[in-house]
């Protein structure tokens, strides 16, 4: 490369993330890790002296995770973080099944060597994390793996569609490895999942995709409890 237009690129500016949006990735990770609780108000001041911004930027991040399905806003009352329900998981997962065993289906076809090499790399960073008992950065490796499989699909309309759809049940997943029992289950599906992709076996790997999002939603279910509303604690709802 020529050395001019090196040094150039080089002394370009670098783009930083608009305030609202890195107000959004925190929040997100707060409301999926639990930190902040299904229900809970969220009180603007508090927020706002919390990440050192004002309110505009707050409530603009505020709007995102409302059309995301994580915060719920109340007509001259604030926000709250939005309860889990069990029919919401239920009927997310109706739509979200047939979309895995398509996606099991395209990638076999479409992954390349290093995209495999890339999803591999992910999966032996999880499992590190997994050991050592990381569950927040063991979700997000596995996130990262999840949406590296749908990306490699190569198709813009799934991934849209997935990502959206994913999103809304993100709460759901890190929570089903509150159980060590679940969570040592989740690895294994992984582990049989790769060997699926490295085989090149796209109907195997899309039954093992669908299962692998029942069991995650059956662990789930199988967790929530009900709390009286009066002990100011969160309900898990049916609808």
């Amino acid at each position: 490369m020529d050395r001019t237009i090196a040094l150039a690129a080089d002394l370009e500016p670098i783009v930083r993330r608009p305030l609202h949006d890195e107000v959004v990735a925190r929040l997100r990770d707060a409301i999926i890790e639990d930190r902040l609780a299904p229900g809970e108000r969220l009180n603007e001041r508090v927020l706002c002296v919390r990440y050192g911004v004002s309110r505009t930027p707050l409530r603009e991040a505020l709007k995102v995770l409302a059309q995301e399905g994580l915060v719920t806003l109340l007509p001259n009352r604030g926000a709250v973080v939005t309860p889990l329900t069990v029919t919401e998981l239920e009927q997310t997962i109706e739509v979200m099944r047939p979309l895995e065993v398509l996606a099991g289906e395209l990638v076999v076809r479409r992954i390349s060597d290093a995209g495999l090499a890339e999803i591999r790399a992910l999966h032996h960073e999880m499992c590190a994390f997994q050991a050592r008992g990381d569950l927040p950065n063991y979700f997000r490796a596995n996130q990262a793996i999840h949406h590296h499989l749908i990306e490699q699909c190569g198709n813009r309309i799934l991934t849209a569609t997935y990502e959206g759809l994913n999103t809304r049940i993100r709460r759901f997943r890190y929570r089903a490895n509150f159980s060590p029992e679940r969570w040592d289950q989740a690895v294994a599906e992984h582990v049989e999942m790769l060997e699926a992709l490295t085989a090149r076996d796209g109907l195997r790997l899309g039954r093992l995709m669908s299962q692998h999002l029942v069991n995650k939603a059956e662990a789930v279910k199988a967790s929530l409890y009900l709390e009286d509303a009066a002990d100011g604690a969160l309900a898990f709802r049916r609808d």
